[in-house]
């Protein structure tokens, strides 16, 4: 690119590390990606990490990305953070951490979160009021824990952030988040409004009404929770809202211009979405299935669904992303083939043999004590077999959920008009072959394995760019065809072998799966 072309910076900070991108701001070019680790601590339960070290490894990853992409640090002109969902960061009086950070999946707030989900009218109240029912990853919960078990802590907080507010307060020394990553906390949402945090102009960085999407805080939430609303950071309209520029402290420290624009930023899950073209400026009512440690689904839509087994999510653009979530995916597979002693590639159609991989229980369907299943088995059977039977039970859980999220979005999953929107496949199982044929065989849909990898730091560059030009960060992600990849036509769905595991999950679940 020419050396006076302008770049935006995309940063990813992640549960394990962060990750930034230094974009081309025209063409969407990735010319260079940072990386630093963070440190993650905890047993029983417990999984923590200083919020200190998300700053140094964001400091990190940006001058190596910089550095590598040979460009001058006055090419920059935007950034912005996309974050980990949920984390409870309570920051003390000289906006300094009080303790470590509660991570998204930090379990030991769950009887804190069975204990909300009771309270203020019960599941379906909180439905209506956050599009989510309080479960341990909700950062409500996790305070509601650190009120509980450590209460000192508690009355000395001066400020409540997620992770990704926490980042972008460090780069502009403003408290602010977006909707997308507020719909994660368990007090945003429709309902009573609160005003703007200490030093937030109520307008444009804190709409108010009773919309769910510029509903803002929950005030009859947050006082059953003991939080005065000044604790929070005032919500923008958009992830790719600008909220300032780089303070000379953070300027320094990342070797780039003061007058770098930083957009709002969002979680995780909203800027994957942006980077795949998911939004009111592109794709609706497409669904996206991610496959990692867990599985994912999500997709953007203009209404928010109100269904107990889905977080109903706020989009960084201004719509919806309803999600589901199952507990069992990649690495249960993955331990399947280490128990078989098989490369995770060298696998058969199961045949017979049903395998429900519910190693760690599962979230969806709701069996949180279960363990794995297998049946099936014959003295002919071949351990491929086994291990195909493994990617074929996790695929069908996963599928099951995003049929699940198309019904409670209005959508008939068997439509001809839902089921050839191709699935978007993302997530280190895309990559496999094993699974990309699963999940076709399964579903009947064609499948599209987008060729980007680094997803949500090129949908927070998105932001970055739309913070900095005014334009759409959907638009701009699909401009740059980052969602883009290859389209795999469907196969003729297998509706044996799914029946035969729906068959065997509906008659376990009661006994062998409670």
């Amino acid at each position: 690119m020419a050396a006076n072309r302008p770049v935006v910076i995309g940063v990813d900070s992640s549960t394990q590390s962060t990750k930034a991108v230094v974009v081309d701001a025209e063409t969407g070019e990735v010319l260079a990606l940072g990386r630093a680790p963070h440190t993650v601590t905890g047993t029983g339960g417990a999984r923590e990490s200083d919020p200190e070290q998300w700053w140094s490894a964001l400091v990190s990853a940006v001058r190596a990305a910089v550095r590598d992409a040979g460009v001058p640090a006055s090419a920059v002109t935007g950034l912005a953070v996309a974050g980990q969902q949920h984390g409870l960061v309570v920051l003390g009086a000289d906006g300094r951490p009080l303790r470590p950070a509660l991570l998204w999946n930090d379990t030991r707030p769950a009887p804190q979160a069975a204990k909300l989900a009771a309270e203020l009218g019960g599941p379906e109240a909180w439905l209506g009021r956050t599009g989510s029912v309080p479960v341990a990853a909700l950062t409500a919960a996790k305070w509601e824990w650190l009120r509980t078990h450590e209460p000192a802590r508690a009355a000395a907080t001066a400020a409540v952030r997620l992770p990704h507010d926490y980042l972008t307060e460090r780069l502009t020394g403003r408290a602010v988040t977006d909707p997308g990553d507020a719909s994660g906390t368990g007090w945003y949402g429709h309902g009573r409004t609160a005003p703007a945090s200490a030093g937030m102009e109520p307008s444009p960085l804190s709409p108010s009404g009773g919309d769910g999407t510029s509903g803002g805080y929950d005030v009859e939430i947050l006082t059953h929770l003991g939080i005065d609303p000044s604790l929070l950071p005032a919500v923008a309209p958009t992830g790719a809202t600008p909220v300032g520029t780089l303070t000379p402290a953070a300027a320094e420290a990342l070797g780039l211009p003061p007058a770098v624009v930083v957009a709002a930023g969002t979680g995780d899950n909203m800027a994957a979405a942006v980077g795949l073209g998911l939004g009111g400026a592109g794709l609706v009512d497409h669904p996206v299935v991610s496959l990692g440690t867990s599985g994912t689904v999500f997709a953007a839509t203009r209404s928010r669904p109100a269904d107990p087994g889905l977080s109903g999510f706020a989009a960084a653009d201004g719509t919806y992303l309803p999600l589901g979530c199952t507990l069992n995916c990649t690495l249960a597979v993955d331990r399947f083939a280490t128990l078989l002693g098989l490369d995770r590639q060298d696998v058969r159609p199961g045949g017979e043999v049903v395998v429900l991989p519910y190693l760690d229980g599962e979230r969806t369907p709701d069996l949180p004590h279960a363990a794995g299943l297998v049946t099936g088995l014959r003295h002919a059977t071949d351990p491929r077999e086994v291990l195909g039977a493994a990617y074929e039970g996790a695929a069908f859980t996963v599928l099951r959920a995003l049929d699940g999220l198309l019904a409670a979005c209005g959508l008939d999953p068997a439509d001809p008009a839902a089921r050839d929107r191709p699935i978007r496949l993302i997530g280190g199982g895309a990559r496999g072959r094993a699974w990309t044929d699963t999940v076709r065989r399964l579903s009947g849909r064609p499948v599209v394995v987008p060729g980007a990898e680094e997803l949500v730091a090129l949908g927070a560059a998105a932001l970055a760019a739309g913070a900095v030009t005014g334009a759409d960060p959907v638009a701009v992600a699909t401009e740059w065809g980052t969602g883009e990849g290859e389209q795999l036509p469907p196969l003729p769905r297998d509706t044996e072998t799914w029946d035969r595991i729906a068959r065997v999950l509906t008659s376990a679940a009661p006994t062998l799966l409670a």
